[in-house]
């Protein structure tokens, strides 16, 4: 892909918000070059674009914010348009959080591969990362360091017999977001609900949009989508975060029991100084001449 991407129609959804509990119905739309994805609250005429600066809350979920309007768990939604090369998209809401929908990303991937995905004439641009970044906070990290793609490794380890010691790892230039990633579902602890609940969270949160576990296993019916779904929902959430930059990151990240918080922290530092990064233009190559070049590979070996 190496010309920016918007969705080819219109399409809509609605459903609750994990967080809120609150119904809100959510509106896809094509934008130009050069737009990035911008979320609207339709009910109090404000636009909110997905970029770090916009960032006001990073507790459970990330939450945009400008003026009196706030979009939170827009993570899932993110994720889903930068793991299909999205970049142009305006997203309407009527309300104060994304649809949760199934709790994974698989729902929205499913409405834009409805939606149709539409390439446009302006070249893609993407942030490569130049040198390592990284934040820390005790036990917890994450980084960004050069690479010849995409590619996030994660660390999961919680005090709970299923999720000690978990790593996946996931690269995106040469693996399916959409079948790697994209159902890897929310979760959370079932002793946590109540506390959760009486702090403003996890209201519209139930066994339909959440993997919940006791403290032992998980009491979902049907189980577990992957092996390793609890860390994959990790990268999910991460590469929701990074979509704030508002371009694909060339580079790989490691994170080791992080979450939202330190992932906009990341952002922040990645960001902070422009010697991390480059932002370069992709280019067509003509087939003839990539075709030129596969070969001269293959006879050099």
């Amino acid at each position: 892909m190496t010309r920016q991407r918007t969705i080819s129609h219109p399409i809509r959804c609605a459903g609750i918000g994990l967080h809120t509990g609150r119904r809100v119905r959510m509106r896809l739309l094509p934008a130009p070059e050069n737009h990035g994805i911008v979320f609207v609250r339709t009910d109090l005429g404000e636009e909110i674009p997905a970029r770090p600066e916009f960032v006001v809350e990073t507790r459970l979920c990330t939450t945009l914010g400008r003026g009196k309007a706030r979009v939170a768990t827009v993570e899932h939604l993110l994720s889903a348009l930068a793991g299909l090369g999205v970049d142009n998209v305006r997203v309407e809401l009527d309300g104060p959080e994304t649809p949760i929908m199934d709790g994974s990303a698989a729902p929205f991937v499913f409405l834009i591969q409805s939606a149709g995905i539409r390439e446009q004439h302006a070249p893609k641009r993407v942030m490569r990362v130049l040198r390592r970044v990284e934040v820390q906070d005790g036990n917890k990290l994450c980084r960004l360091e050069p690479a010849a793609g995409f590619r996030v490794r994660f660390h999961l380890d919680y005090d709970h017999p299923l999720l000690r010691d978990r790593v996946a790892e996931v690269d995106l230039s040469h693996q399916s977001y959409a079948r790697e990633v994209a159902r890897a579902r929310t979760f959370g602890f079932l002793h946590e609900i109540e506390a959760l609940q009486k702090a403003g969270l996890a209201r519209g949160g139930s066994l339909d949009n959440a993997i919940v576990l006791d403290r032992w296993r998980v009491i979902n019916e049907g189980g577990l989508r992957y092996p390793d779904e609890f860390v994959r929902h990790k990268i999910l959430d991460t590469i929701g975060d990074l979509a704030l930059v508002g371009m694909p990151i060339v580079g790989a990240f490691t994170g080791v029991r992080s979450g939202h918080a330190m992932n906009h922290r990341l952002v922040k530092a990645l960001l902070a100084d422009p010697a991390n990064y480059r932002i370069e233009e992709l280019v067509d190559v003509p087939a003839q001449e990539a075709a030129g070049d596969a070969q001269e590979a293959f006879a050099s070996r």
